[in-house]
């Protein structure tokens, strides 16, 4: 088995490859691919997709991870699986079975959602994070954060991490939590939705 990830950011390239060894098995191999931001990785999957269509094997999957933003999850779903179908290629949603060639999963909001879902790896790689955050009311349910990247940037500065920094180094924060990061107590949904995916593809 083959599968390729089709990312939007560095950042998600930089946690998938420290996720992934500890998920998947050694007989799948993995190849991952950044797009260079949202909107260049929406214009350039039709022509890459038909690209495939042309010579994938039975053996080889299409992972599409795309943050939400502040798009509409299922209107953006949508318009992946139109592109993936365009492409002659078979979705997992449209096959609704085992015989597919291409995966859609939509990381809702940003990827650093994923980081706020799981305070134990946010905490082994940044020790200065206070001990029980997930309890407060403003860090509890982390599919209702908005704007992930600023949160966790507001959480690290407040640590004494990062105090100079305007914006999240991303790339560096999902190096240093993705390796300490453990899928079964990750309470983001849409990491769960990701990580079924994973299961299913290691079978």
């Amino acid at each position: 088995m083959n599968v390729e990830f089709l990312l939007e950011e560095e950042s998600a390239e930089e946690a998938l490859r420290l996720l992934l060894p500890g998920i998947l098995p050694d007989h799948v191999t993995i190849q991952t691919y950044v797009l260079s931001g949202k909107t260049r990785m929406l214009n350039t999957l039709p022509q890459r997709l038909a690209g495939y269509s042309r010579w994938m094997p039975a053996d080889y999957r299409i992972v599409v991870a795309i943050d939400r933003d502040q798009d509409d999850c299922q209107a953006l779903k949508e318009r992946i699986e139109r592109i993936i179908s365009t492409a002659g290629l078979v979705s997992k949603t449209a096959s609704g079975a085992d015989c597919y060639q291409a995966a859609t999963r939509i990381v809702v909001q940003e990827l650093e959602a994923w980081f706020l879902g799981d305070m134990h790896a946010l905490r082994a790689a940044y020790p200065r994070v206070p001990a029980g955050l997930e309890k407060q009311r403003s860090y509890r349910d982390p599919d209702a954060m908005r704007r992930p990247a600023d949160v966790l940037l507001r959480i690290l500065k407040g640590a004494g991490y990062y105090e100079d920094s305007k914006e999240l180094p991303k790339r560096e924060t999902a190096r240093n939590i993705a390796p300490h990061m453990e899928p079964a107590r990750n309470r983001r949904a849409s990491f769960q939705c990701f990580h079924a995916l994973l299961t299913d593809l290691a079978k």
